[in-house]
């Protein structure tokens, strides 16, 4: 009697048997289902992976399908994006001049397949930084060390174009960038500083040179209106003899003095 099995048990095992199943089927199905849906973000641009491999479709912001277990689809970044990058290189009368130079950039939206094709997620470091070396050196060897100071605008402009033309290949689009610093040589930062000071010194000493020219011409000026004021009094001194008298009298104080002698001052105004 013992060794008789309740046919009620065997009736309840089977049903958990089936209610396990039923929920392992269930939960397989949500996760197929799952599988087959996503979203892509704002800013970003989902790549299509077929076992492994790259397709060409790109998906836009929103919701997208795939095959569950053989597709995958990879979310890259094209929003807007800075790096900052040191660079060094030689200009035309071979000075060593260090920069950094800031960029602001994107990848190409329709294109971001190719870059994880070819670059994957590192980008910034195997294809943004070797080419803003290469177009510094390429453009910063135009220019002397100090055309590289006095035009530094038309010297950025060159940059950027070299450059945009270099990341392009590679599906990245340079928006703009920045030198954030020049630097040369200690020996040419001395030089260029002396070259001010001789330029400063040669200006203040023209400036000099002018005024001294200036103040000579007016003591000149000076000199030839008294000359002239001397000829005028001499004639009229010529002319009128009686002038010399009230020439005198204008210098008069008005006293009279207490002793004259043989002689006075007054001697003849009455003619």
């Amino acid at each position: 009697m013992d060794n008789i099995i309740d046919p009620k048990k065997i009736e309840d095992l089977k049903k958990i048997k089936k209610s396990v199943l039923l929920s392992v089927i269930i939960f397989s199905a949500i996760l197929l289902i799952a599988g087959t849906v996503g979203t892509v973000g704002a800013g970003e641009r989902g790549i299509l992976l077929q076992f492994g491999a790259v397709k060409d479709r790109v998906f836009d912001e929103g919701l997208y399908f795939k095959i569950p277990l053989v597709q995958q689809v990879v979310k890259m970044d094209v929003k807007m994006q800075k790096d900052e990058v040191p660079a060094s290189a030689s200009s035309k009368d071979l000075q060593i001049v260090t920069s950094r130079i800031a960029i602001n950039y994107h990848l190409s939206p329709n294109n971001v397949n190719k870059v994880w094709q070819d670059v994957g997620k590192d980008y910034n470091s195997r294809i943004i930084a070797p080419s803003i070396q290469e177009a510094v050196k390429a453009v910063t060897a135009k220019f002397t060390a100090e055309e590289l100071i006095i035009r530094r605008e038309d010297v950025k402009d060159q940059i950027k174009i070299n450059l945009a033309e270099r990341l392009i290949k590679n599906s990245i689009i340079v928006d703009e960038i920045n030198i954030t610093a020049f630097d040369f040589s200690k020996a040419f930062n001395e030089a260029i500083e002396a070259k001010v000071t001789a330029e400063q010194l040669k200006l203040k000493a023209e400036r000099d040179l002018e005024r001294i020219r200036i103040e000579a011409d007016q003591k000149v000026v000076e000199a030839e209106g008294k000359a002239k004021a001397i000829k005028t009094e001499a004639q009229a001194l010529n002319s009128n003899p009686k002038v010399v008298e009230l020439r005198w009298i204008e210098k008069w104080d008005g006293k009279v003095p207490t002793y004259w002698g043989d002689a006075s001052p007054f001697v003849g105004l009455n003619k």
